[in-house]
């Protein structure tokens, strides 16, 4: 199967623009990268390439490399960033357990995160896929054995 590719921007740039600029939704982020990747058009190299480059999602930084290969670019994948996804990630999590009662539960800090910080919730969310809840999960388990 082939998809046509067209030299054109794309009718709804604007919006696609902005939704590959929406750091609190990985997903909307993800679509803009699948809708950009049908236009070999400058302006839409550009954001995919930026993306590619500086998204913290990586499977963002993924979709993006493969749309930008199939437009014949010469483009680089960027290796997995190590450490924190969102900078000071870290102090958030333990800011989060420390504001809930003690006893607290998993699911209750969960949602306290995807609340009060939806941001660094949805980075992680996007960036570990299926594998989210466990990480999130021993994460949240760690600060508990360090900060009690």
């Amino acid at each position: 199967m082939t998809i046509e590719l067209k030299n054109e921007i794309p009718p709804n740039f604007e919006e696609l623009k902005k939704s590959a600029n929406r750091t609190s939704n990985w997903r909307e982020r993800l679509e803009a990268v699948e809708a950009l990747g049908q236009y070999n058009d400058q302006q839409t190299i550009n954001i995919l390439a930026r993306m590619m480059s500086s998204d913290a999602v990586y499977p963002i930084q993924e979709a993006a490399y493969r749309k930008l290969r199939a437009f014949g670019e010469d483009v680089q994948l960027p290796p997995r960033k190590k450490g924190d996804l969102v900078k000071g990630a870290g102090k958030v999590f333990v800011r989060i357990k420390k504001s809930l009662p003690e006893g607290h539960t998993f699911e209750e800090f969960k949602e306290k995160l995807q609340k009060t910080r939806s941001d660094v919730y949805d980075t992680y969310e996007g960036d570990k896929g299926p594998d989210f809840d466990q990480w999130l999960e021993t994460t949240w388990a760690s600060l508990l054995r360090v900060n009690t």
